[in-house]
């Protein structure tokens, strides 16, 4: 990639031809706001909270903007910081965006934004309009448009990462806003509840349904594990309440699902605290199971093995392993048919 020099708030830097002013100016540690751009999908241009003054004349949006040799560029100034702020006050007149009953509240780049540039009340009566508020449909999503800022991520993500394109914007001007499908309810469309489309939302106009009324979000602690359904090993951040129950995944960008995930990876984690897994293992007495202790039943394992293996030979007995387990456990799984049993029949969940 041919490389370009050009300055930043006076500051030389250098970037690659074709290379937007955004994507140099954050790898050089410069704060240029932003709210529809995201570097997992096609650049838009729409929310201008990324506007910067080009060779001290031009204002424009450095999301879409190439970087030029020799050009400079100013990332705020007086009238840029009114002109954000005005884009802010906009939408904060126009939608719901009261956080006290927001999913998103503690994790909301819009709430982030309005923080920054110090907003505290809207000097606009921009007329409301109700828009579409899906909390029931769909197991996985939920929807309030209300709270939509017409970013476009959500559109661009099942479209360009999960390539579903369910969601798209219908009507013009004032009257634009999201749709999934033939106007349907997420329920009811084609939806495949990846979560791409939550997972890059900068608001909270599409939020899980695990979350609801089990933690806020700066109550949620992150642990980064892998998903455990196929052989892809894609990583995932789990988080958890303060009661120590997992209520939502994130995929992580380091994995080599780059921070995509499937049905089962966004909301399969749900067995891990079902009431009904087993505690303590179980024994059959006259057709009915009954509490044992390990020892009792792991020597009934045994010894029902060795009574198989001696009439029928090592090849009558199988393993399948699951995916539910570490790998060190499933090691061992397969170490005790080969070793012990004296067999291959071992297989495992997720193979195909």
């Amino acid at each position: 990639m041919q490389e370009i020099k050009f300055t930043i708030n006076g500051k030389d830097v250098t970037g690659g031809k074709g290379q937007t002013i955004l994507e140099i100016a954050l790898k050089n540690g410069f704060d240029i706001p932003y709210l529809c751009y995201h570097p997992k999908i096609s650049k838009t241009g729409a929310c201008r909270m990324c506007i910067v003054r080009v060779n001290e004349v031009m204002l424009k949006t450095a999301c879409t903007e190439p970087a030029m040799e020799g050009m400079k560029v100013i990332t705020e100034d007086e009238e840029i910081i009114k002109i954000r702020k005005g884009i802010l006050e906009l939408l904060l007149a126009e939608g719901d965006h009261n956080c006290l009953y927001c999913d998103a509240n503690g994790a909301c780049e819009l709430q982030t934004l309005v923080h920054r540039y110090n907003i505290d009340q809207v000097a606009y009566e921009y007329p409301k309009r109700n828009r579409e508020i899906d909390y029931e449909s769909s197991e996985g999503l939920k929807r309030n448009e209300n709270r939509c800022i017409l970013c476009g991520r959500c559109v661009k993500a099942c479209g360009e990462i999960q390539l579903s394109n369910v969601w798209s914007f219908t009507d013009r001007g004032g009257h634009t806003h999201l749709t999934s499908g033939l106007y349907e309810k997420i329920g009811d469309s084609s939806c495949v509840k990846c979560g791409a489309c939550v997972q890059l939302c900068p608001t909270g106009s599409l939020s899980f349904q695990t979350v609801l009324g089990r933690g806020e979000n700066w109550e949620l602690t992150k642990e980064s594990s892998i998903c455990i359904y196929c052989g892809v090993g894609c990583k995932i951040d789990y988080y958890k309440n303060k009661e120590g129950l997992l209520v939502k995944t994130i995929g992580h960008d380091d994995g080599p699902n780059r921070g995509h995930l499937c049905v089962k990876g966004r909301f399969g984690f749900d067995f891990i605290q079902n009431g009904k897994r087993l505690s303590k293992p179980l024994i059959k007495r006259n057709g009915v199971f009954e509490e044992a202790s390990w020892d009792e039943a792991l020597d009934l394992v045994a010894s029902k093995f060795i009574e198989i293996k001696d009439k029928y030979g090592p090849d009558s007995i199988a393993a399948l392993s699951s995916a539910k387990c570490t790998n060190e456990e499933n090691y061992l799984m397969q170490k005790i048919m080969r070793a012990v049993i004296g067999t291959n029949n071992v297989d495992h969940c997720a193979r195909l």
